[in-house]
């Protein structure tokens, strides 16, 4: 187990990249990230580096796919898994001497795949405040998690303020996306109100018909008994027993 443990640990400081590397290739992750801004995406790129080569390299894809998972490190990581086929090598052996170059801070989806393939090394600009499985919302990267890969190394910080940059311009600026599945949310629930208006307006107006009837019903029920009484009550003359006609008081003859 302590062997194991060597060997892992070995191995990510062997691919801890240097400074020079970092610069190098943190310079192209930016230049993949603005090309997602400048196609209405979430301003995140990456690359992801084996033995000195890209083989795999990613830009936010979410609005262009309608696909929400669709993050540079998974459009990476589906180029490193076709990389690995056409070259007939083992993707695990792989991945572990990857090192990933990314803008902003993976998020808790993309650590735990990183994770699971092994990544050992991640190097990324700004901090994920909203979403980060770095430590930023979720350790995901460092966590004694059993059964699901193993843990990477971070390295943050690098050009961090152009990442924030780059984001809050995104954000400033309006998303043609998103207005599209805004007015379409305000249209189905414009609908949906006047669906559930019509619904129960005519339900008021079957209450409204169904009390006035019942009403009137009552109304005509006490009418038709009061008259019936009056009529039996307010006789003028009634015959006896020896035929002599006498009036009889209404309340007190019977």
């Amino acid at each position: 187990m302590g062997t194991e443990e060597c060997s892992k640990e070995e191995s990510v400081e062997l691919f801890c990249p240097s400074e020079e590397e970092i610069e190098r290739w943190m310079a192209r992750a930016f230049d993949m990230a603005k090309e997602a801004l400048e196609n209405g995406e979430v301003p995140v790129g990456c690359l992801m580096v084996y033995k000195d080569e890209v083989v795999g390299k990613g830009r936010n894809e979410v609005n262009e796919t309608k696909n929400a998972t669709r993050h540079a490190e998974m459009v990476a990581l589906d180029q490193v898994l076709d990389w690995c086929w056409r070259s007939s090598l083992d993707v695990k052996s792989v991945c572990e001497r990857i090192a990933l170059y990314v803008t902003v801070e993976p998020c808790i989806m993309c650590a735990a795949a990183l994770r699971l393939l092994n990544i050992p090394v991640v190097v990324y600009g700004c901090r994920n405040e909203r979403f980060g499985g770095c430590g930023s919302v979720l350790d995901v990267s460092s966590a004694d998690l059993p059964h699901t890969g193993t843990q990477f190394k971070c390295i943050s910080g690098h050009r961090a303020e152009e990442a924030v940059d780059m984001l809050k311009t995104f954000y400033k600026q309006e998303n043609p996306n998103g207005e599209k599945q805004n007015h379409s949310a305000c249209l189905f629930f414009l609908l949906l109100t006047l669906h559930y208006q019509n619904v129960l307006y005519f339900h008021t107006l079957l209450l409204l018909f169904c009390t006035f009837f019942s009403f009137f019903a009552l109304l005509f029920l006490l009418f038709f008994s009061h008259s019936v009484k009056l009529s039996v009550c307010f006789s003028p003359q009634t015959q006896n027993k020896e035929g002599v006609i006498s009036k009889k008081h209404p309340i007190t003859s019977f």
